[in-house]
This record gives structure tokens, sequence and C-alpha cells, in this order.
């Protein structure tokens, strides 16, 4: 849930909003998606990255309801990464050596302005949020302006069905402190808010030379979707989501209670038995017709990574280069135990 190309990063999609001639573009992405289907509750921690040219820039979230916006944390990325690796199998080597190996939104009050702001956190993960309801995308656009945020014309086609449909948008804002490198990353964002159906802010404004200027050819897409149950993603009927599942199963309890206190997650979040799908997408870098969508697989098989075996010697070392290693290791220790031991008889 964070795809726009106006404000900030971490929801459902994210705009990313620069300064006037200074290009933005999402980068790779990893998100952590826990889905409740007993309380329609869908938490969304993004941890992303952008390219771009300018010192500071914003972007837009689009969720279906008022998001509650936490800082989440980031040890729970390379903690799921572990969970997901491949199996290492260790095999001996003849010939010594290794191979490489959130809450429901407010009602709208009678002759209230086109822009209403619901909520605002001055701080969170780094970013500046303001949670706005907007009458429609020019109204967002006067909005935007008027409080230092950069548009465009494609920003505006891109809020416009986010709008038409009552979403909300959250409105980020984010600074970069190495003005010498394009790449921008972010502490991770938590949204939470309520829907009837686990998404992911897939659709983006029209980039177009943007990408030329900030090199922006291939990224990254990386969701660990968590659920009672094994679930797929889907696009539309005429397009295909691109991304695949690469690993899917049960977590252990232990897992669980891990996962969700690095996440600052209270341990009644979500189902009581988590079932993991991480999938992974070659985002392209083009113009999407909808969001992606989560839903019950009918297949619910468990799907592991391919084992990768890692061989050792199985030899004693018999060259010269293999005993010098030895004794630079060992000696230091020896000869420091031996000196003692003199001092001591002294």
């Amino acid at each position: 849930i964070l795809l726009g190309t106006l404000l900030v990063s971490s929801a459902d999609a994210c705009c990313p909003a620069p300064p006037s001639g200074k290009p933005v573009v999402n980068a790779d992405q990893t998100v952590i998606m826990i889905w409740d289907a007993k309380t329609k509750t869908q938490h969304f921690i993004r941890k992303a990255s952008f390219k771009s040219e300018a010192d500071d820039f914003g972007f837009l979230v689009p969720t279906p309801n008022e998001p509650d916006l936490k800082e989440s944390g980031n040890d729970a990325f390379p903690y799921l990464m572990k969970v997901t690796a491949p199996e290492e199998i260790v095999k001996k080597h003849p010939g010594g050596g290794c191979s490489p190996g959130c809450g429901v939104s407010m009602p709208a009050a009678k002759n209230a302005l086109s822009v209403r702001v619901l909520k605002e956190v001055p701080w969170v993960a780094g970013f500046s949020a303001v949670v706005l309801e907007a009458s429609s995308a020019n109204a967002l656009v006067a909005w935007l302006k008027k409080h230092g945020y950069n548009f465009s014309p494609e920003v505006q086609t891109w809020a416009k069905p986010y709008i038409e449909k009552g979403w909300k948008i959250t409105a980020l804002k984010v600074a970069k402190g190495d003005k010498q490198k394009q790449s921008v990353g972010a502490n991770a964002l938590r949204l939470t808010f309520k829907t009837d159906t686990p998404l992911f802010p897939y659709r983006e404004p029209d980039y177009g030379k943007s990408l030329d200027a900030l090199n922006a050819k291939r990224r990254l897409l990386r969701i660990y979707f968590i659920a009672e149950a094994r679930y797929k993603g889907i696009l539309t009927k005429e397009t295909p989501w691109t991304g695949t599942a690469e690993w899917s199963g049960k977590l252990t309890s232990q897992q669980r209670s891990a996962l969700l206190k690095k996440l600052n997650l209270p341990p009644t979040t979500g189902p009581e038995q988590f079932w993991l799908t991480e999938f992974e997408d070659v985002w392209p870098y083009r113009v999407m017709p909808a969001d992606v969508y989560f839903w019950k697989d009918e297949n619910q098989s468990v799907l592991k990574r391919e084992p990768i075996t890692v061989y050792v010697s199985s030899k004693i070392p018999n060259d010269a280069m293999a005993y010098a290693l030895a004794s630079i290791m060992i000696g230091p220790p020896v000869w420091t135990r031996l000196t003692r031991r003199e001092r001591s008889s002294d």
C-alpha cells in the first residue's frame, strides 16, 4: 500500500513528489504484509528505496480507509530472509576447498472543504505525515501545491481513481541525508488500515523520461505476505501479475512471536497461525492497469527453495600455505602462554 508519485513511502500505492525538475522514482522494495481475515485488517510494513536527484521530496500513499501510522522494526526483514533461505546441505569434498555457493475513516462533515486533514503526524520513522480526504484529484493537487508539494498532470491522473473510490491519501515527506547519492532509504513505516481485500499499491504515475535521467531500468519487489493460509497475487485477468511465489509455509509459534516483537506489534496481531508466502517480482517500470490484490490460493502446498550444497574438505591440508596459515593463527596464543609461564616462574 505504498505507491504514488507525489509524497512519501509506505502504504498502498506510493507516488513520489520531488521538487520541480528533480525526478524521483521507486527503486527496490521489500514489504511485509500481515492480513487478518477475521477483522479485515491489513498491516503494511515497507522498507523501500528511491532514486532521486532531489535533496528532499515527498510521496503519496493511498489506502481504502484512514491508516494508523507507526514506526516498525527494521530487524524483521533480515529475520524473514533467514527463515525463507534455502537449506544448506554440507558434503565432504575429496579434493578440499568449498564450492561457491488501522481505523475506519471519519464520516464526512457537512459543508466540508474539498480537502480535509484527518490526521497529522509530525514525526514517524523519519517522515512527517498528513492523512487527507479529498473530494477530487483537482482539489488534492491544489492542496499539495499550497502546502509545498510539487505536482504534475501525471500525479493527478494517478490519484483520480483512488479519490473517486473515496480512498484516503497519506502525504509523507522525507529528507535525503547524503546529497552525493541518488538512492534514498528510510526507516520501515507501518500502515494499519481496514480493507475488504488485502492489496499492494502497484499503480504508479507515468515516469516517462525520469527513468532515463536516473538510469532506472530494473528493480526487485519482494513481498512477505502473512495470513492464515497460502495466498496468491492477482493484477487483472488480462494482465497477470509478474510476481511469483518463491517460498510458502507455516511459521512456528516461536517464529510468530519473534517476528511480531521485531515489528513492534502486540502478540494478538493477525491470525493465531502464521502462513508466510514470499513473492518476488522484477517490477517493470511502466504504467500498470491496477493494484495487486491477494486471494486465498487453491494450492495450499508447502513451497521451499532448492537446497544449496556446501562442500567442505575431507583431507588434511598438505601444502605449505595451509601450514603457514595455521602457524599464524595458532602461534601467537601459544607464544603468549609460554612467556606468561616464564614470567610467573621468575
